[in-house]
């Protein structure tokens, strides 16, 4: 450990600070948007109507059968080109656009799933009298069944959540500059990659194990 110099953090600190803004930012947006396709999905795969589930079940296998990473790069080189061909312009979207659509739509697939389970573990007598009292199927999954199932369903996000902040060190790979990639950078800059690796590594462990003991805490208190 003698060999190793960490002083040259201290004065790095401001750009791993907007690393992990961007790292942040990248999670927040990823979680909103994945919640809210993820239950627009999952109420399809509920649905009735097979051709909904079937759209929603093929989604949700498709995008859960692939990397991350693929569908990262996928958005970032493959979807301009196919704006060019349907507007006949050229649409760049950006890295952080690309990623942010990335996120969403492939957390979507692991949220869906998370939100049918915790739809389907609401009693069925629910429903029964939500449709007793004349509620429409919108009102009954808007004010009694969904608010129900997200309670239950908490923890569960959150421990999706933490997964989704480990994954946005994949971003590098369209050059954004996350957390992970600032770290690096600085690192090499000054020649001491090793132990801005090490202390990269040190602030997600950090993250991410207090995260997991507010997701246990939780499971605790929601099953009481």
């Amino acid at each position: 450990m003698m060999e190793f110099d960490f002083s040259g953090i201290i004065p790095s600190l401001p750009g791993l600070w907007n690393g992990m803004v961007m790292t942040l930012q990248l999670m927040a947006l990823g979680v909103i948007g994945g919640i809210i396709l993820g239950t627009i999905l999952a109420l399809m795969r509920l649905s009735h109507s097979k051709v909904l589930s079937n759209i929603a079940g093929a989604y949700v296998n498709y995008f859960r059968s692939i990397p991350l990473l693929l569908v990262i790069t996928w958005f970032y080189l493959a979807v301009p080109f196919v704006l060019r061909w349907i507007t006949g312009e050229d649409t760049p979207i950006g890295a952080f656009a690309s990623c942010i659509v990335a996120f969403m739509m492939f957390e979507a697939a692991y949220f869906c799933e998370i939100v049918r389970a915790g739809v389907q573990s609401i009693p069925k007598g629910q429903m029964g009298a939500a449709q007793a009292l004349g509620m429409t199927y919108g009102q009954m999954m808007r004010l009694i069944i969904l608010p129900q199932a997200f309670r239950k369903m908490t923890p569960l996000l959150l421990q999706q959540s933490i997964i989704l902040f480990q994954d946005t060190s994949l971003v590098y790979a369209v050059g954004l500059v996350d957390f992970l990639n600032a770290s690096r950078a600085s690192g090499d800059i000054i020649g001491r990659s090793n132990e801005f690796l090490i202390f990269a590594g040190l602030v997600y462990f950090t993250i991410s194990f207090a995260a997991s003991l507010l997701v246990k805490r939780l499971q605790k208190r929601f099953a009481v």
